[in-house]
């Protein structure tokens, strides 16, 4: 790979950032996801390839389509990837929230992901209340 050639892992966190739905078609059947609003004591991970997607969707339907997954820098190599960013969207009201997604890969597949927004409280308290894990 040259210098200046991105990573097929960037490339993939590339995708998923363009559309979330797209975390399936790169994620390990097991990937575990470590959601933004997780504590010590209630860390909530997301398990399972379905249960991810599900996750995503349950986002985007939060913000009634307008999700924007706004990506600043992405950085991976064979086994991590990290991206910066600011989340935005204009439902239920306007929001931006700084982002740094930490990612995990084993041959080219999505294992985990720590999700982590700059402020996860004020995220989860303008998008619409659900039932189940936070939405972000």
């Amino acid at each position: 790979m040259t210098a200046n050639a991105e990573h097929p892992n960037a490339r993939i966190l590339r995708a998923v950032y363009a559309d979330l739905t797209k975390i399936a078609d790169y994620a390990a059947p097991d990937i575990l996801v470590h959601l933004a609003d997780r504590t010590p004591i209630d860390p909530r991970p997301c398990r399972g390839a379905t249960a991810v997607l599900a996750h995503e969707q349950a986002l985007i339907r939060m913000t009634h389509g307008t999700l924007v997954m706004d990506v600043q820098q992405i950085a991976a190599n064979d086994h991590f990837g990290a991206v910066l960013g600011t989340l935005r969207a204009t439902r239920p009201q306007p929001v931006g929230v700084p982002f740094c997604g930490l990612w995990r890969f084993v041959d080219g597949c999505i294992v985990e992901h720590w999700e982590n927004a700059a402020d996860p409280a004020l995220l989860s308290g303008i998008l619409a209340p659900r039932s189940g894990p936070a939405p972000l």
